[in-house]
Order: structure tokens, then sequence, then C-alpha cells
């Protein structure tokens, strides 16, 4: 007989207004730690009049500290990241504004939003691999996982009501989803083949997840005020996200 049972973790600790969460499982010695960073890079939101617009300004070539500053304490690191992008933002390196994404400004350059989650996520790497205080870490990236909003997004009605998983033939690999996941793929294994450098591993959901558009809260969530939107970005636990853990506990 197998003696299962589910330990309480310590009282969650919070800091920094949230961005970092950590729990600790007594019996097994072991903390989990959540670093919540909106871009990897540092970022400002621009506000005009005492209102933020929703608009950004990204320093491509500065890490975020806020999640980066915690990696000395880590042995693993799970890293994952993209929704944050599909806004505008304003792309600066070197102190330069240098272009744009999702702007119609004459005199800057739309660079796409691919272009800004190489050079965050490069950056982000670029960090890892020479943080001296890191020795040991692992680091994982989870590539992008969709989300399914239908007749609209977040803010104007869009909704996933679907009950059931698309099939493979339903899904195109040409679609920006993808494009991102090959984007992280490809810096990740540029990292890889640096001399020298630390450990880093893949957990590739995106393809999956892009046939999974039953998997997310809905209606059913109600976060932080936002009643009356629906969460097809977020997913359900049980639910998709427990293939992640299969997946990583079997490679």
């Amino acid at each position: 007989m197998v003696n299962q049972q589910v330990e309480i973790p310590l009282g969650a600790k919070n800091e920094d207004e949230d961005t970092v969460k950590t729990w600790y499982f007594q019996s097994y010695d072991f903390t989990l730690m959540q670093l919540w960073t909106k871009f990897l890079v540092e970022a400002a939101e621009q506000v005009i009049n005492g209102t933020g617009t929703g608009f950004y300004d990204l320093h491509l070539d500065r890490i975020d500290m806020s999640w980066s500053g915690k990696l000395p304490l880590l042995d693993y690191l799970i890293i994952s990241d993209g929704h944050w992008f599909f806004r505008k933002l304003y792309l600066h390196e070197y102190d330069k504004l240098v272009g744009c994404v999702y702007c119609s400004e004459g005199n800057l350059t739309d660079f796409g939003i691919n272009f800004a989650i190489r050079k965050a996520f490069r950056t982000a790497f670029q960090f890892i691999n020479k943080c001296e205080e890191c020795n040991g870490l692992v680091t994982v990236v989870r590539t992008f996982a969709p989300a399914h909003f239908e007749n609209g997004t977040w803010n104007d009605g869009g909704d996933c009501s679907r009950t059931r998983p698309f099939e493979e033939s339903a899904i195109s690999l040409a679609a920006t989803e993808y494009d991102i996941r090959s984007t992280q793929v490809e810096e990740l294994e540029s990292m890889r083949s640096a001399k020298g450098g630390k450990g880093f591993g893949l957990l590739d959901v995106t393809k999956a997840m892009m046939m999974r558009p039953d998997g997310h809260p809905g209606s059913h969530r109600d976060f932080m005020g936002m009643n009356g939107f629906n969460d097809c970005v977020h997913w359900c636990l049980p639910g998709p996200v427990d293939m992640w853990n299969e997946i990583r506990e079997n490679t």
C-alpha cells in the first residue's frame, strides 16, 4: 500500500507588492518561489496626467532585477513570458529609442512582437549565464502557451466557451503563437551552444496548448476586480497544466 498525502506548505510569504511569493514544504525541506515579471527586462508604463496608458518603455538590454536578483537563491528556474508583449511598446537599447511594437509613429520602425521577445529572452539568458553566484542553477524554458479568445479580446467581450480540444488539423504552425515559441527555442539553443554555459532545458508545450481552447477558466474566475471579463489566458488546475508536470517528471 502506498501512503500518499498532500502537504500543506507553511504560509505564503509575499514580497515586493506580490511580485515574489514563497511557499515552504517542511517535510521535504523544499521551497517554491514565484517570481513575477511582465517582460523579463526593465520596463516602465507611460503615464499621462496621472493615468497609466497601458503603453510601456522597454529597455531591452537591461534585466529586470525584481526577479533576476533572486537567482542566487535558486537551484532550478522555470522561465516563461510572452503575453505582455501584445501591446504598444517603445523599445530602447543603450539608452536610445530604437523602435516600437504596435505603433504607427512615422519616425519609428515597428519591429514586431518577435523582435522584442527575442531581445528580452536573450538578455535574460545572458544574465543567467553570467551569474557568478548561480553555481549549479538549471534553467528550464517553458515555451509560449497561447490564449484562446473568440468573439473579441479580453476587454471587449472575448470568451472561451469551448468544451473540447481542437483536432490537430485545426491548428496552424504558421500562427503567431508558434512563431513566438520558435523564437524562444532559437535563443535557448544559441545559449546552450555557448562554451562554459550553465544548464538550460526546454519544456515545449506550445503545440499541445494550441489545441486546448477548453482549458481556461473563462467566465468562472473572479480575480482582482476582473469580474465580468473572461480569463482565456491562464489555465485551469486540474487541467492541461498537469501535462506540463508529467513531461517534466519524465525527462
